[in-house]
């Protein structure tokens, strides 16, 4: 029997046919009525639909523009930027990658058994992130073991990250039992040290999410005046005409009032189906609140995150350019997700907090995209998913958690300076665990802040006043 060939016509619809199904048969299973199951899992696949359209449309607004920057630039690099589509197309063609769907699965499962994890993974259809990561490590090693080692380590980080976000995202998106176990996000934890600094900086520590903003810059605030401005500045950046640029602007604007509106579908179907999942384990499980691990996109309603990944284009473009030993044009990655979720869910949506660690991080992601570039054409060619150009090399320019992909890479080669590096790492992570499990909704720090501002302001004021 063809098992891989089963697997891949039953991921074939899609994210959001498979997701959707998969909300569908658990909302049976605990409890909810046939009528509100289906509709939460037809509402989840609405939300993941309009949100990839809204993606889509806004990449391929935005692609043009960051190309006639890079053409004005003068920038010419040899490896082929294939985004993520590109990566889980030639992985998906890796023979091996369905076995890792046993491999999610049993790893969850021993850690629920365990109560190492309260979260269940959801979210199959990125197990080829994980196919991604196990390949790189064969490709270094040779060795079939420490790949399947290194892709059993990432199904439990991403397994701990879905324990660490679960408190902040029901605090900041209103979801109830649910959480984002997507690897992207285990870049807040290499930015968590420059976030600690910043902690000493005052003008960090106040609050930076737009409802904040709203009141200190009113109409600028909104979702599609600020996505229009920054539209309008990376249209003139790309020297684009007058019409043109502000036929930029008005599309970018309209796509980031857009988000909020898709992400509507995620709150009508994660909210029946967080509530009755809780009730359903709480009465059968003591001491025990599961949550379900999904893709990062139900984070889309964050006007923060869509702001800092458009901001970040232009300079990952100029990094692009300047970079001694980098290899690759930001192109079908030029929207780099892992700086705008990590970010997003470090700060609590703390606007400039983001953007300067993005501004901080995105070299980060260039490099790791031209080391990797050999091991993503040699997977390429092997599995002819798709066509690599004569004399070039395509890669990932905004590729997920390149820092631990190439420390598990190397560390299985025997090295000994990248395992202690790895086992740095994993201890970062597991710090800053610990500090999201005292501290789960990083925005109320802000908000704390921010009171104790205003009321030192109105003693001022009364003082004077006296």
């Amino acid at each position: 029997m063809d098992w891989n060939g089963i697997v891949q016509a039953i991921l074939s619809p899609g994210p959001q046919v498979v997701v959707s199904a998969l909300i569908m048969i658990l909302g049976f299973i605990f409890g909810m009525k046939a009528s509100r199951a289906i509709l939460s899992g037809l509402y989840l696949g609405v939300g993941f639909v309009g949100m990839t359209m809204a993606i889509n449309a806004l990449v391929a607004a935005v692609s043009p523009a960051a190309k006639a920057l890079a053409t004005n630039t003068g920038i010419n690099l040899p490896t082929v930027d294939f985004g993520w589509t590109g990566a889980a197309a030639i992985t998906w063609a890796w023979p091996l990658a369905f076995v890792f769907f046993a491999v999610e699965i049993g790893v969850n499962v021993i850690m629920l058994l365990t109560k190492t994890t309260d979260t269940i993974n959801a979210d199959m259809w990125n197990v080829w992130g994980i196919a991604l990561t196990a390949y790189m490590v064969y490709s270094f090693t040779g060795n079939y073991v420490w790949a399947f080692v290194a892709g059993a380590i990432q199904v439990a980080i991403m397994l701990k990250l879905g324990d660490m976000w679960r408190d902040e995202i029901h605090d900041m998106l209103g979801y109830p039992g649910v959480t984002t176990t997507h690897i992207e996000a285990f870049t807040a934890i290499i930015m968590w040290p420059i976030n600690r600094l910043m902690d000493f900086i005052p003008v960090f520590n106040t609050q930076w999410d737009a409802k904040a903003l709203k009141k200190k810059i009113g109409i600028l605030s909104e979702p599609v005046v600020m996505g229009f401005i920054i539209g309008l500045i990376l249209a003139l950046a790309g020297r684009y005409s007058v019409g043109n640029a502000l036929n930029l602007a008005v599309t970018t604007g309209a796509i980031m009032a857009i988000f909020p509106v898709m992400a509507k579908f995620f709150m009508d179907s994660l909210t029946p189906f967080g509530t009755t999942m809780s009730n359903f384990m709480k009465k059968r499980f003591k001491n025990r609140d599961f949550v379900i691990g999904l893709d990062w996109p139900i984070l889309g309603q964050s006007t923060e995150l869509w702001v800092t990944m458009v901001i970040l284009i232009p300079v990952s473009i100029i990094y692009a350019a300047i970079l001694p030993g980098n290899t690759i044009l930001p192109f079908a990655g030029v929207i780099n997700y892992s700086l705008g979720v990590g970010g997003l869910l470090l700060t609590g949506g703390n606007l400039l907090r983001m953007v300067v660690l993005g501004v901080i991080y995105e070299p980060l992601f260039l490099y790791g995209a031209s080391y990797f570039s050999n091991v993503f054409t040699d997977l390429a060619k092997s599995t002819k998913a798709i066509q690599v150009p004569a004399g070039s090399q395509v890669s990932w320019s905004s590729i997920e958690a390149p820092d631990l992909r190439y420390l598990m890479a190397t560390a299985f080669q025997g090295h000994w300076i990248q395992i202690v590096l790895l086992i740095m790492l994993i201890a970062l992570f597991w710090l800053v665990y610990r500090s999201f499990k005292k501290n789960p909704i990083p925005a109320q720090r802000y908000k704390k802040a921010a009171s104790k501002e205003a009321t030192a302001t109105e003693d001022t004021t009364a003082q004077a006043k006296a």
